[in-house]
């Protein structure tokens, strides 16, 4: 484990204080008597299970809500902030796991947004263009700063809004889970500017799942559970599994210290027969290049590869979100010859979207709202839904899938990040799919909902749904799969199976060199297995 820089000089004066800080939402305690103490060039974590009040704290903090109890203090003054506005304005500075930029206007635009350069009392464009291009080259990000940042992948616009918020000045920089949408390489771009903000002085709160980040990283940790803080105190030298069964609030002899994830180890047992989902020969103009793929009912299936490999485009063209130039998808035996996602979900091929903001959750709709809204054509007669039939399905999945929320009519934008994943599988569950495609289920939520979430994805399999499993982290990816299907460029590289399924095999065949075109895709996949096989003779 690397020893986390000695924080700047001057980190035993706190910059940040919050002292017994309680808020509810309508007769649910969200923090009970928090109090939390940030000091000057320290990066400090904050974690907690999902539910467990990191994020109601941040936004106490900012001004998006008013404490019911407590205070918060800046450099030792008491301070109460209207809106995120004025604490931006007294330094404090947020970034969100879900950007929370203006997608419609560009990015010099975003980056420069109340405070643009001015000339003759006009915004020089030519200036904010110019600058926005060399602010953003120093974080590895190269692009057109007039493009809307829409355009933009969830990676660029998370370091969009990182180098926005460390170019206001501030004291504080809060950082809700910033790598969960970047590269390995952004990452490393990412940690060597909290460097730099250390240095001088500049003070991170760094909320994340990952444990790897916040050992690299940070100097102490804070732990919540149930809107409590259970902890704090210097990270270097606390355990993985203390902290792990400090989320979870287990004893350490529950917390499970073999593998990295809560799948079965003992895998699937997958039914023989046709597959229930094969696709054949995908194309996509400068995207897929004859992609073809089989998952089996009680099979879990992993698609692997790096950023940008064509997991997510390879599971959008099965369903029809995306169109495709060549190639066929078939469920059950049966092709699907007018691919959309309405006509895959009445085959029953649903998928769980990547990014849960823009493509899954409905935010001003509640949570049983958000369940049934695809199943609501099965609960209606002569177009009036069944009350009756919405309840139970609601009370079935909100225990099965263990959604925290305070009723079924609670807004489902008023959940944890966890909690809302969890919806959005009810909401497909609900539709008795025979296949589930499920683009990084685990993403941007805690161990505990994590641990939760791939227990279910077991039990799925167990049940005999054939599931296909798009992770970008490699523990997930070869302890839940039975077979992993790799993709790099767009083509299929490799595919392992059984006892390949192995970190190092993954590496190996992620190495290797992806065809110039679709014909040379085989080739790539039949030198992947020889490399195999000439490992295994060594």
């Amino acid at each position: 484990m690397p020893e986390p820089p000695e924080p700047a000089a001057g980190a035993d004066s706190p910059v940040l204080e919050a002292v017994g800080l309680g808020k509810s939402f309508a007769g649910v305690r969200a923090l009970r008597g928090v109090d939390f103490s940030l000091r000057s060039g320290e990066v400090h974590a904050l974690v907690g299970e999902n539910g467990a009040g990191k994020s109601t704290l941040i936004k106490v903090i900012t001004g998006v809500y008013r404490p019911d109890s407590g205070t918060v203090r800046l450099s030792g003054a008491p301070r109460s902030f209207r809106n995120p506005l004025e604490a931006q304005a007294a330094g404090i500075s947020t970034i969100y796991q879900e950007v929370n930029l203006i997608p419609l206007m560009s990015v010099a635009r975003n980056l420069f947004l109340g405070r643009e350069p001015r000339r003759f009392g006009l915004v020089d464009l030519r200036a904010m263009n110019r600058l926005a291009t060399e602010t953003l080259s120093r974080y590895g990000v190269r692009v057109d700063v007039t493009r809307p940042l829409h355009t933009l992948g969830l990676g660029a616009q998370q370091m969009v809004a990182l180098a926005r918020a460390v170019q206001l000045e501030s004291r504080v920089v809060i950082m809700d889970e910033p790598t969960s949408s970047l590269e390995p390489r952004e990452v490393k771009t990412l940690f060597s500017v909290i460097s730099a903000l250390r240095s001088q002085g500049i003070a991170v709160v760094f909320v994340s799942h990952r444990l790897d980040e916040l050992y690299e990283i940070c100097d102490r940790v804070t732990v919540l559970r149930d809107g409590a803080v259970v902890h704090t105190g210097e990270l270097a030298g606390f355990g993985r599994l203390e902290l792990i069964s400090l989320m979870l609030g287990r004893e350490l002899s529950e917390v499970r210290a073999e593998g990295a994830t809560a799948f079965d180890t003992a895998g699937h047992a997958a039914h023989g027969g046709q597959p229930a989902l094969r696709a054949t020969g995908l194309e996509m103009r400068h995207r897929l290049h004859g992609v073809s793929l089989d998952v089996h009912p009680g099979e879990v299936v992993g698609l692997g590869g790096l950023l940008g490999a064509g997991r997510s485009e390879t599971a959008k063209a099965i369903i029809g979100a995306l169109p495709t130039d060549g190639g066929s998808v078939e469920v059950d035996g049966k092709r699907l010859h007018q691919r959309s996602p309405a006509s895959a979900m009445r085959a029953g091929v649903v998928m769980l979207a990547e990014d849960r903001k823009a493509e899954g959750i409905i935010p001003s709709l509640s949570v049983r709202e958000n369940i049934v809204l695809a199943a609501l054509p099965r609960m209606s007669r002569a177009g009036v839904v069944s009350a009756k039939k919405q309840d139970a399905v609601v009370k079935l999945f909100m225990d099965r899938l263990r959604i925290k929320a305070s009723s079924p009519e609670q807004r489902v934008s008023d959940l944890s990040g966890g909690n809302q994943q969890k919806v959005l599988l009810a909401r497909w569950l609900c539709m008795n799919p025979k296949v589930l495609l499920l683009d990084e289920p685990t993403r941007g939520i805690d161990v505990g909902a994590k641990a939760e979430v791939q227990a279910l994805i077991d039990e799925l399999a167990r049940e005999g749904l054939a599931v296909l499993l798009i992770s970008s982290e490699l523990e997930e990816l070869i302890e839940g799969s039975d077979r992993i299907v790799v993709l790099k460029e767009g083509a299929v590289i490799g595919r392992l199976d059984g006892d390949e399924v192995t970190e190092e095999r993954l590496m190996r065949t992620l190495a290797a060199e992806a065809p110039s075109d679709a014909s040379d895709s085989s080739a790539v996949e039949a030198h992947a297995e020889q490399t195999g096989d000439e490992e295994r003779e060594r």
